[in-house]
């Protein structure tokens, strides 16, 4: 092997490591910078390293090979050409659902994987440049009688392969390089956060008027966060966090960001994967009021039991309860029904009696909802809104309930009521013009969602489509609830798509087990097929597509 053809090596090894490098670190993003979490969504998806570990493995044999010429630079050439392909399947330009970006922190660790790769170059180059070729060799060279390779007096042996099996390995190991710069930056990272945090504190601290309400649960605490900006906003300055921003940095940031000494009220969704990270939520946002809008098998991956998930949600119950604030509770839910007789500030609400407000003489059409609230002191007063389905008359009253609360008077929250517009992506209905109309019901999906959004689609008489991916993060009980899901679907779909085929599987089982036509099931390896799937039906009758969870580009 000669010194060009390491040169030619490294330059196309390197352009593989940072695409690799570059996607690697946008799975990492999208897992939340959480290493063991990437580390089982990594064991998930063990088919994308094997040629990596492969080549790792192969590369070593250069080394006894560095003396027989030709075979060594064949091999070279080969883990070049695999090296190519590693860079051309890695390579920018993918269009994802959630592009990565290049954050502060995410440019800190994008330093540190630098470094790291540096190291191996650095030695690479150094050896590379101890090499010397075979017309260095005085021409008299003896060869010892049982090793074909010139030898000089000093016996002075040197190899290049070392330097072609460093850059490679560079390259092979970057899956567990940019896990490690985030380990190696976690120290950084965490003092960064405490400075972020801490002034988050500070400026909340200087705001001793404003009344702050965090809002949790396992699913419906966005749409709850967006329906109660738009009572309380009738009234009262407000600021929510926006978006999905439910994490201690997505917090920190709209405190630092938009909080304003004229808001009066500060409405703080709080997120949860791991026990303890809503106690975490509580002590930067100090709520004084609090509610809980479901508790369910979300996120058992993480949680491990159904008894973490509840333990976790009612942190925000216990912070309440201790400055003396008020939790109001699904009181349908009956994981919440259950643990809420420990807490006497509760304010129950649901369409179930025992409730202190409950909706009763619902009406829902595919035009919108109607309902009727009864008040803790009997007072009634007659609803309507545009959102979808029974299941949105929950959080809508546990956003009236916490608005009348305040002080608003029903009547003044019929209004507001009206205006309440769905949720982008939370069965959001979205007509398309002609034969179609999507109900965008694409984020993050759970057992009870996918529940109500079915029984939205049945609200039309229509040709009824469902597309989904399924469910995920579920953990034990993933397969079951997919499979009782593709049940249910059975019984309320016209035509059934499903995305993604190994994904996929316990619901395809669950719409035969009901007896389902099979010949109105597809399974499709990408939405885009999916939807080009839904345009090429023929239907006399109007398409309702249900568009059920949109899995992230992690899985």
């Amino acid at each position: 092997m000669n010194l060009v053809l390491w040169i030619i090596y490294a330059v196309i090894t390197l352009a593989a490591i940072v695409f690799l490098g570059l996607r690697e670190f946008h799975m990492l993003q999208l897992n939340g910078y959480k290493t063991p979490e990437h580390s089982r969504w990594m064991k998930k998806n063990a088919k994308r390293y094997i040629l990596p570990a492969v080549l790792f493995c192969v590369q070593f044999l250069l080394i006894p090979l560095e003396y027989h010429k030709l075979a060594a630079a064949s091999l070279a050439i080969a883990l070049c050409f695999f090296n190519a392909i590693i860079a051309l399947l890695n390579k920018p330009g993918k269009k994802f659902k959630k592009p990565l970006v290049y954050t502060a922190r995410m440019k800190r660790m994008m330093i540190t994987f630098g470094i790291l790769i540096a190291v191996f170059y650095v030695i690479a180059i150094i050896n590379a440049k101890q090499f010397i070729p075979d017309s260095a060799y005085r021409s008299d060279s003896r060869y010892l009688p049982t090793m074909p390779i010139p030898v000089h007096i000093s016996f002075r042996i040197i190899s290049i392969a070392p330097s072609f099996i460093l850059v490679s390995s560079a390259l092979y190991l970057t899956p567990i390089l940019v896990p490690l710069s985030n380990l190696i930056n976690k120290p950084v990272e965490k003092a960064v956060q405490n400075w972020y945090i801490n002034d988050a504190k500070r400026i909340l601290s200087e705001c001793p008027t404003l009344h702050k309400v965090g809002i949790t649960g396992s699913y419906g605490k966005t749409s709850m966060k967006f329906y109660l900006d738009e009572l309380l906003n009738s009234q009262y300055n407000t600021l929510k966090t926006p978006e999905s921003f439910n994490t201690p940095m997505g917090v920190t940031i709209t405190i630092r960001r938009d909080l304003k000494p004229t808001h009066e009220y500060f409405i703080c969704e709080m997120g949860a994967r791991r026990v303890h990270e809503i106690k975490e939520l509580c002590g930067i946002a100090d709520p004084h009021d609090g509610i809980i809008t479901s508790v369910g098998p979300q996120h058992l991956e993480t949680f491990g039991s159904i008894e973490n998930v509840v333990n976790t949600k009612f942190e925000l119950a216990d912070h309440v309860k201790a400055k003396g604030g008020k939790i109001y509770l699904n009181g349908d839910n009956e994981l919440i029904r259950r643990k809420a007789p420990e807490y006497p500030n509760a304010v129950l609400y649901g369409l179930q009696e025992g409730n202190h407000y409950r909706a009763t003489d619902i009406s829902v059409s595919d035009r919108g909802t109607e309902f009727t609230v009864t008040a803790p002191d009997g007072e009634t007063k007659r609803f309507s809104m545009k959102l979808l389905g029974e299941h949105n008359v929950q959080n809508v009253l546990g956003a009236i309930a916490y608005a009348h609360g305040t002080g608003i008077s029903l009547d003044k929250l019929t209004l507001p009521v009206k205006r309440i517009a769905a949720v982008p992506h939370r069965l959001q209905l979205l007509d398309k013009g002609g034969n179609m109309t999507f109900i965008d019901d694409a984020y993050n999906s759970n057992p009870s969602g996918c529940r109500a959004a079915l029984n939205v689609l049945g609200l039309f008489d229509a040709c009824r489509i469902l597309v989904t991916p399924g469910m995920v993060e579920l953990g034990a009980k993933q397969e079951e609830l997919n499979f009782e899901f593709g049940q249910e679907a059975a019984k309320a779909c016209d035509h059934i798509v499903l995305v993604g085929k190994n994904q996929t599987v316990p619901i395809y089982n669950g719409i035969k087990d009901a007896g389902y036509d099979m010949d109105n099931v597809f399974v499709a390896d990408s939405l885009n097929e999916a939807l080009a799937h839904v345009n090429a039906y023929q239907t006399d009758k109007k398409k309702i597509v249900l568009l059920e969870n949109d899995l992230p580009d992690n899985y």
